[in-house]
């Protein structure tokens, strides 16, 4: 079983990222669940969201405390709280910034894990030239698909198409597929390091 956990803010979309994500890997032909943890917070708070994806049947319900994948949305939440907590030693974690991980204060953590394993990527930026809005989400999920292999881009695309329609649809594919592209060629750059 593969575990995701996704660290954002409310409004960004982080439970509908989990819930994307659960979809592409149904559509890949896997067992998925999706749930977020949260309250009654409202705009701006932080939300955790999990996603679990299986070959067989999945019967927990717990958190994910020790996930395989983390994915950040709103790099703000890097100083308040470990978002990269039990995050496994062959794990990976995508970022949501412009900037380094040097700068933002986890480089030591880079240099923990296999290299291209924990990475940033200008998320919001994406999101903003394709749908004219930051909103990470369905940009990060072409990104995990790119870092990971854990679920296809098409089937990420379908997903996004299931949930959203017309330019908004439209808009969420193309932003998936240049984090894609761009994971993709920062992949083979770590690879020649």
């Amino acid at each position: 079983m593969t575990e995701v956990r996704i660290h954002g803010r409310g409004g960004q979309g982080v439970v509908t990222a989990a819930d994307l994500m659960a979809y592409a890997a149904f559509m890949d032909g896997h067992h998925a669940q999706a749930f977020p943890s949260f309250g009654s917070e409202r705009t701006g708070a932080p939300v955790v969201s999990y996603c679990r994806i299986s070959d067989t049947e999945i019967r927990t319900r717990e958190p994910v405390l020790e996930p395989d994948v983390v994915v950040v949305q709103d790099p703000t939440l890097l100083p308040i709280m470990d978002v990269f907590s039990g995050l496994r030693p062959d794990g990976y974690a995508l970022v949501n910034s412009s900037k380094s991980a040097d700068e933002l204060g986890f480089q030591n953590l880079v240099d923990k894990y296999p290299q291209g394993h924990i990475l940033t990527i200008p998320a919001s930026d994406l999101a903003k030239e394709h749908l004219g809005r930051p909103l990470p989400n369905a940009v990060l999920l072409g990104g995990i698909a790119a870092l990971t292999g854990l679920v296809k881009l098409s089937s990420v695309s379908k997903a996004i198409c299931h949930k959203f329609s017309g330019t908004v649809g439209e808009g969420n594919v193309a932003a998936a597929a240049a984090a894609y592209e761009l994971l993709t060629e920062m992949k083979q750059e770590a690879r020649r390091a």
